[in-house]
């Protein structure tokens, strides 16, 4: 029912109704009804109307606002899997380029590693798509299954401390975050080295923080090699979440984002942290 039917609804049916009473109590009534007995009729009546009307608005509202949820996680599903198309797209073109190239200089070596890393590419890529946040699964158990099926292609061993309040996040700050995770550990996979790998998420309505580290090669490596794009798009999705993201190496490994909640995210140490989002949108 449309916005203007609501209000038409709501301006006439009490009055048609109250009027219409009114109208057949003094034209046919006041030999049958005392004035207390049509007071105390008109009162129930009002009451009635007033708790039958109300309850059905709540229940519209209700539903308009479930649908509205449902259409917000849904663009939220289809603009993540946009972005994955992109960035396999991407990286495959990247790799494909690179392998043609190891080809015709003949290096087999390398040409073998690019197999691989196409391979894992693919594999992330299926599994990501395979996933999306409206098949009913917390947060948690999806970054749980995402890091299962990435310690299975990395061999990495992770350690896991996932603590998060179901309201804590919305549809698609769950998509955003999400995308943070999977992003910090492509990059631990691809270019830290690393033997061993943590990740801290504690979450609650109102603060959050996120922390990944690993013992891999550090932050340095990853600039010289010119591998900023996953970082930047780290940054990005933390401040599309209102938190602050920082990234910075401990010696050997990477650390690094912090935010209004607490987040970490690559190599290093990724923190990122929100605080205070009493007044989020």
């Amino acid at each position: 029912m449309s916005l203007r039917i609501y209000k038409l609804f709501t301006i006439f049916v009490p009055v048609i109704i109250i009027g219409g009473f009114e109208y057949i109590r003094h034209e046919f009534l006041l030999n049958y009804l005392t004035m207390e007995a049509g007071n105390f009729a008109i009162t129930v009546i009002t009451l009635l109307l007033s708790y039958l009307f109300a309850s059905w608005m709540f229940q519209s509202i209700e539903r308009s606002n479930e649908q509205l949820t449902i259409g917000e996680a849904r663009r939220a599903v289809y603009e993540e899997r946009e972005r994955l198309a992109r960035e396999l797209h991407d990286d495959l073109a990247q790799t494909l380029f690179f392998l043609n190239v190891k080809l015709k200089q003949g290096d087999l070596e390398e040409a073998k590693a690019a197999v691989s890393e196409i391979d894992n590419s693919l594999r992330q890529a299926i599994f990501n798509l395979r996933t999306p946040p409206e098949e009913g699964t917390g947060l948690d158990q999806r970054i749980h299954k995402f890091l299962r099926e990435w310690r299975l292609v990395t061999g990495i061993e992770l350690q896991e401390k996932l603590t998060i309040d179901e309201t804590s996040f919305s549809p698609s700050e769950e998509v955003q975050l999400f995308g943070i995770v999977q992003e910090a550990f492509t990059n631990i996979r691809k270019h830290s080295m690393a033997t061993e790998a943590e990740i801290v998420l504690e979450a609650q309505p109102h603060a959050w923080m996120l922390k990944i580290t690993d013992n891999g090669r550090g932050l340095q490596h990853a600039e010289a090699k010119g591998k900023k794009y996953g970082i930047e798009l780290m940054h990005k999705r933390a401040a599309e979440l209102g938190a602050v993201f920082e990234l910075h190496g401990r010696g050997s490994g990477t650390a690094g984002a912090e935010t209004e909640a607490e987040a970490a995210g690559t190599g290093t140490e990724l923190t990122v942290r929100a605080v205070d989002r009493r007044n989020r949108p």
